[in-house]
């Protein structure tokens, strides 16, 4: 009896033992998986780190690269900058200067507004010895490229009266295109760069009752002449042909009129009258032009500058400003 009691408590304690054991053996079974799952995971993680490095050092070497050629634009940017400035003061250097201006005109005024930095359109005064020549050009193109052509105008225009001696507007356009041409023909490329121009002549003091005799030539850029008397523009067309390369060559055309003291003579490129602006974003047109300038003629020519400039920015709004301004007033 008490042989079979010990029987069974062995038993019983070897089926715990073998139940802890199986137990035990699942757990590690279950502790092997998960060591294995870990080492599935660090492995993961180490291939992640791995590309993440090499992706690391790849943006890296973008930024480096992107850094480099930033540096790089924006040096070439401020050797362009430079360059423009400097072509910038180059071509203030030959526009006239006012204390010139002032020795023979009284009331004048010049509005000049690039598109950029550097412009297309361009004024101009010489003095022969009995007469002053003043004109508004507007060179092909506008910024660098208009500046350049602007300098070959210019040097012809002083070419034609200081060297060939010419006063008459009609000759000193037509020996301009000459030189103008003769310039350009010196490239391989065939350029037909040129300007459009109004050119006024008159002498350098009115005469005893304040008249003076004016002459006026022009390429597609008229004159505009309002009288003090009947308080109305009469207008002087040009000639429909640029200084320069043209199919259709022809001398240019010397016109002449009287203007009394009191007149006033306007010389202009096509550009504030070209401006898109206003409510609907159309062209501002010669006729708007001339019909505010004549509403104008009770100011005097500083405050005519002023007004145009004003009016020009108002028109203008929010666009953007699509090509150079020149106009050259006058009161005799």
């Amino acid at each position: 009896m008490e042989k079979s009691e010990s029987n069974r408590k062995l038993w019983e304690i070897n089926e715990k033992i073998y139940k802890q054991k199986k137990e035990l053996d699942e757990e590690l079974k279950s502790i092997e998986i998960e060591k294995e799952q870990l080492k599935i995971e660090a492995e993961s993680i180490k291939i992640k780190n791995q590309k993440l490095w090499e992706q690391s050092k790849l943006i890296h070497k973008e930024k480096e690269r992107i850094n480099k050629l930033r540096l790089e634009i924006e040096g070439k940017h401020k050797e362009i900058t430079d360059s423009i400035q400097y072509a910038q003061r180059l071509q203030t250097a030959i526009l006239p200067q006012k204390k010139n201006i002032d020795n023979f005109l009284s009331n004048w005024f010049i509005l000049f507004k690039p598109k950029d930095l550097v412009s297309g359109d361009f004024y101009w005064f010489e003095e022969s010895e009995k007469k002053i020549m003043f004109a508004a050009a507007d060179a092909t193109g506008h910024g660098v490229p208009g500046a350049m052509v602007s300098v070959i105008c210019n040097n012809g225009l002083n070419r034609s009266v200081n060297e060939f001696k010419l006063e008459d507007p009609g000759e000193i356009l037509t020996k301009t295109k000459e030189i103008i041409i003769e310039s350009f023909e010196k490239s391989s490329k065939e350029i037909q760069d040129g300007m459009d121009i109004a050119l006024v002549s008159m002498n350098k003091y009115p005469n005893k009752d304040g008249s003076r005799e004016v002459s006026y030539a022009g390429a597609y850029n008229p004159l505009w002449i309002f009288r003090k008397q009947s308080l109305t523009i009469e207008e002087i067309k040009a000639d429909r042909q640029p200084v320069g390369k043209y199919q259709f060559e022809k001398p240019f055309t010397t016109h002449k009129r009287i203007i009394n003291k009191g007149d006033r003579i306007y010389l202009f490129s096509d550009g504030y009258e070209s401006q898109f602006g206003g409510e609907k974003g159309k062209k501002l047109k010669a006729s708007n032009f001339k019909k505010y300038l004549s509403s104008l003629n009770n100011e005097s020519m500083d405050n005519q500058k002023l007004l145009l400039d004003k009016f020009f920015k108002k028109w203008l709004g929010n666009y953007e400003q699509i090509d150079d301004v020149v106009i050259f007033g006058m009161e005799n």
